[in-house]
């Protein structure tokens, strides 16, 4: 008899399997992976099947069988690797493995998950052919699907659209034996604009061509080839024509790949160039997409119809078969490290993954973290595609400028003023979304925050309202101080809306468009207003960083970045890394046409490091002094980094079990290593929060350390008050 170890999904922490459970006769294709629902006590629980066994440790007359299997489940691969980030970061098995299970796959009781959709199917019979040339007596619809299915086999749905005919009439000429009928899985396809894409390859530069041998020659196993690499090119050289030329080389020799993006949403272009380069062998993953959608691009991954999925950290997790090749395109970016429990980074999965299945690895970016750079072996695309140089760039020191000509640089204007006059396109960043961060009265200093966070509240003018940045509160926007009546109200700072507003004024009739998470908020938002950039001859594009990442547009011969130096006061160790890669990518963006281009950078300290070498575009210049400044101060990646957050609405009970779980590590934690705080952390959603910060040599020591005590913890009533969270690996 043959033993299912089934790991229960559920939300609960101190719940731990796996329980087993016999394998009924009936269920014999049950293996590692099939999803099951399972009696659980007094409750029906879903499960997953992580192991086989032989026999258990309970006799047979005491195990419970499994209810019933679900239609998908997940490969023994994606087992083990969910697993195995449920113990890298500290999670439960059970949200270890709902990464890697299909999309939809609900926990607990109620647990669901989403059905592959079918539809009804019809083909004309020789005895409806017949009808239909001996003049057989039928009515007008009738007739008129019998004429449709001529041309040949169509969906109740396509019947409908063509000749007006429901489900009945299909009925009435199946009973009749003048048509078959048969239901078959339906594909909901993803509806995702975007921008027009050539399915052309282009010839490769010296450069492009030996890093795709490089990358193929791994493929292939040659002896002393690297099979974990960093592509290294300046922006604009064409680092997705290699992931392209890697891509179809792996399907040429039989093997799926993973296209790792930062933000589906602001990478339509290269998701256009995918999708018509690969065509129907292309999928893709994402959470805009909806849950019947998302479930059709993993199913048909799953079955081997589609070989290669792209899509942002998630997608790390695709069930791609025959898995040869995982590209991770701006590598740099630190959306790839995910919030939630479990806190995995999808590079390291990456990483883990292609270590465990022989797949390739290729992180690309034009600024590579100090950590790929010191433990990847590099391929180098120096030059731009089209041959030109890189853009130069000019620094504006605003403790110069006049503090009353505004947040824009009359340097500034006038270089837009001349995008303008050109007919050309300029993109303006600035890393603040909203009208004014803050709102102060100017008679008696009253300053608006907001009440569940100890933030300001930012203004938003386009909806009238101030509104919280981290819990969402909103209110309207004030004619006049309720402490004082004064109606002299200031509005400091600036943010996109306000930068929009000026440049709208100042630069008339010229487009101005915004991309920030205010205006995307929609699902394809971002690729419409990135295709209407596109199409327009001559436009502004002002944003967050999202206007930095991964574009390329030929028409834009400025890119200016306003307040660059703000990234750099934050206390982060990653401050110059942050910066750094900001401005050298929103650099990237210029010059990329027959016009050149040029950039601009307004900043407070135009002699930062970071901000210094970006101007030079010197990569390696900035890694070599920050992987100095890193090992110095025992900083990644001369040293492994955790934390753990603590949060309740009771401040006297966040700081017993900070304190508490301080105390325990200090004792547990693997020798030479280093505990800070525990530290006070700005107040959320009501919510007191402290944070501990771990450094340490020995990051399976310091693993295990963390798990021990935050389990013990979680087990403990008397926190049950407090939220305590891990992040291995904190960005």
């Amino acid at each position: 008899m043959a033993i299912l170890r089934v790991e229960p999904l559920t939300t609960a922490r101190a719940l731990r399997g796996p329980f087993d459970y016999r394998r009924p006769e009936a269920m014999a294709d049950l293996g590692v992976g099939s999803v099951v629902r399972v009696p659980f006590g007094p409750r029906r629980l879903l499960g997953v099947v992580v192991e086989v066994a032989e026999a258990s440790e309970l006799p047979p007359e005491r195990l419970a069988e499994p209810i019933e299997a679900l239609e998908a489940g997940a490969t023994p691969e994606l087992v083990r690797l969910g697993l195995w980030v449920a113990r890298e970061y500290c999670s439960t098995p059970s949200r270890g493995l709902q990464l890697v299970l299909p999309p939809g796959t609900g926990t607990g009781s109620a647990g669901r998950t989403v059905r592959t959709k079918t539809e009804l199917r019809a083909a004309i019979l020789p005895a409806g052919e017949a009808a239909l040339e001996d003049g057989e007596r039928l009515g007008s619809k009738q007739r008129a699907v019998l004429e449709a299915l001529r041309a040949g086999e169509m969906s109740s749905g396509e019947l409908a659209t063509a000749v007006g005919s429901d489900r009945a009439t299909l009925r009435r000429l199946e009973g009749r034996g003048l048509v078959s009928t048969h239901s078959a899985a339906m594909r909901r396809i993803p509806g995702e604009p975007g921008l027009a894409a050539a399915a052309a390859r282009p010839e490769l530069l010296p450069e492009q061509t030996e890093a795709v041998a490089a990358i193929v020659a791994a493929l292939d196993g040659e002896a002393g080839s690297d099979r974990k690499m960093l592509l290294h090119g300046v922006t604009g050289s064409g680092k997705t024509e290699v992931y392209l030329a890697a891509v179809e080389a792996a399907l040429e020799r039989g093997k799926g790949a993973i296209v790792l993006v930062p933000e589906i949403g602001l990478a339509p272009q290269a998701v256009a160039r995918f999708r018509a380069r690969l065509g129907d062998r292309f999928a893709v993953l994402h959470s805009a997409l909806s849950a019947g959608e998302r479930y059709d691009e993993w199913r048909r991954l799953r079955s081997g119809e589609a070989s290669v999925c792209v899509g942002p950290r998630s997608a790390v997790f695709a069930p791609v078969r025959d898995l040869g090749l995982i590209v991770i395109d701006e590598e740099h970016d630190a959306s790839y490290k995910q919030e939630g429990d479990p806190t995995y980074d999808a590079r390291a999965v990456a990483r883990k993954r292609a270590t465990d299945t022989g797949a390739v690895l290729v992180a690309g970016t034009a600024t590579p973290r100090p950590e790929s750079w010191l433990e990847l072996p590099r391929l180098e695309l120096p030059n731009r595609v089209d041959g030109r140089r890189m853009p130069p760039v000019h620094l504006v020191d605003m403790r110069e400028a006049d503090p009353r000509s505004g947040p824009v640089h009359a340097e500034t204007w006038e270089a837009l003023e001349g995008v303008r006059t050109a007919g050309a396109k300029a993109i303006v960043m600035i890393n603040r979304r909203g009208f004014a961060p803050w709102l102060t009265c100017r008679s008696c200093g009253h300053h608006w925050g907001c009440p569940n966070c100890d933030v300001s509240l930012i203004v938003h003018r386009h909806s009238g309202r101030l509104v919280c940045h981290h819990c969402a509160h909103s209110e309207p926007q004030p004619r006049a101080c309720p402490e004082c009546g004064s109606t002299t109200l200031s509005q400091a700072g600036a943010g996109t809306e306000r930068i929009e507003k000026l440049l709208r004024e100042r630069l008339a009739p010229m487009p101005v468009l915004r991309l920030d998470s205010d205006t995307a908020s929609e699902r394809g938002a971002h690729a419409r207003i990135l295709a209407r950039f596109d199409a327009l001859p001559s436009a502004v594009l002002v944003g967050t960083q999202m206007v930095a990442k991964g574009h390329d547009f030929p028409e834009v011969t400025l890119s200016a970045i306003l307040d660059a130096d703000a990234t750099l006061r934050f206390p982060d160790f990653r401050a110059e890394e942050r910066t750094f890669a900001m401005v050298a990518q929103l650099a990237g963006r210029s010059g990329r046409g027959e016009a050149g281009g040029e950039v601009i950078v307004q900043t407070l300290a135009p002699n930062a490091a970071s901000i210094e070498h970006a101007a030079r575009h010197d990569s390696a210049g900035f890694l070599e002094l920050e992987l100095e400044r890193r090992e110095v101060l025992r900083y990644p990646p001369f040293s492994h980094l955790s934390r753990v957050n603590f949060a309740s609405e009771d401040e006297e009970k966040v700081d017993e079990a900070a304190r508490t779980v301080a105390r325990e590590l200090r004792l547990g934690l693997p020798k030479g290593s280093e505990l800070l705080g525990p530290a006070p952390m700005f107040r959320v959603r009501n919510r007191h929060r402290r944070r501990i910060l771990i450094k340490a040599e020995d990051r399976a020591g310091m693993i295990v350390a963390m798990r021990e005590v935050v389990e013990g913890r979680a087990a403990d009533r008397s926190l049950k008050d407090v939220a305590i969270g891990v992040d291995i690996d904190p960005q």
